[in-house]
């Protein structure tokens, strides 16, 4: 069979997506589209005769109903770049292979991560591993990144002494800190690249994850446009619901009073919100 080839892929393809101050996503190669999840669905050979309407309804219906095997067939490899920090957060994915430069073999660059300024905030209050919506004031996020560009220059000058001394290279690496970047290539299949955008383009996802992932988003979307539509209908914006958040939901419709704990009430509002959104943004246009 001859390899399957995606016009808006194709023209992705090598090109870097710049991330953050220095980093970036490549799209590098990539395995089938959405033909592919449609001949793996149906189990055929070659483009078949069915129409792209009937393929359309094909893919949502499998990303509506939890059919993932198909997804699986299409496979996409990055060359990305991005600070240490994030890509610990990244490798949490294990669905996917990925060659990392090593620090052992190769002197590392003097690249490192410096955020923006609006981007320096205060700790959540209510979200415990995150930044609050509260911005510093503009001297104080100044003097902040200066501080952090000094100590990443002088944690590189000692770096590059301790090289210069014939030390080994994985002893003279262990002191850089987790802003500096690094690279890898990152093969992955279709359905865990969804995976991983649903959790990491969600708001509560760390900012600078979420750049990325919207980078690699905008390669899947590329790569099988169909299966991304369905993804964004069936999965990114959607809202899941349990037991008892649905017993509250029947509830409210039929005007009884809704009894929960704190915590979880915070939960159910919230999706509520996020369901308000959605409707929102799917309001048909008046004319």
């Amino acid at each position: 069979m001859a390899r399957l080839i995606v016009p808006e892929a194709e023209a992705l393809l090598d090109k870097e997506i710049p991330v953050l101050d220095k980093g970036f996503v490549r799209l590098v190669d990539y395995l089938g589209g959405d033909a592919r999840i449609v001949q793996a669905a149906r189990v055929s050979y070659g483009a078949g005769t069915k129409t792209v309407r009937e393929d359309r309804a094909l893919i949502h219906y499998l990303m509506r109903n939890e059919h993932t095997s198909p997804f699986e067939q299409v496979v996409l490899t990055f060359h990305c770049k991005m600070p240490i920090f994030v890509a610990r957060q990244w490798v949490r994915h294990r669905t996917a292979r990925l060659n990392e430069i090593s620090g052992r073999y190769s002197v590392m660059k003097d690249e490192f991560y410096v955020p923006d300024p609006e981007q320096v905030r205060l700790q959540s209050q209510v979200n415990k591993q995150g930044r609050s919506e509260e911005a510093v004031p503009p001297e104080q996020a100044e003097q902040l990144i200066q501080r952090m560009e000094e100590d990443q220059r002088h944690l590189y000058e000692r770096y590059e002494q301790i090289l210069e001394l014939g030390i080994a290279r994985e002893l003279a690496r262990i002191n850089l800190p987790l802003s500096l970047y690094t690279e890898w290539y990152w093969q992955i299949d279709l359905h865990n690249l969804f995976h991983f955008l649903r959790l990491r383009m969600d708001e509560h996802a760390q900012y600078e994850i979420r750049c990325y992932a919207l980078a690699l988003a905008q390669c899947a979307k590329a790569v099988a446009p169909m299966a991304y539509e369905a993804f964004e209908e069936h999965i990114l914006n959607s809202v899941r619901f349990s037991r008892s958040e649905c017993a509250a939901l029947a509830a409210m419709l039929e005007g009884r009073e809704i009894s929960m704990e704190d915590r979880p009430r915070r939960v159910f509002d919230a999706k509520l919100k996020r369901l308000k959104e959605i409707a929102g943004e799917h309001q048909p246009e008046q004319d």
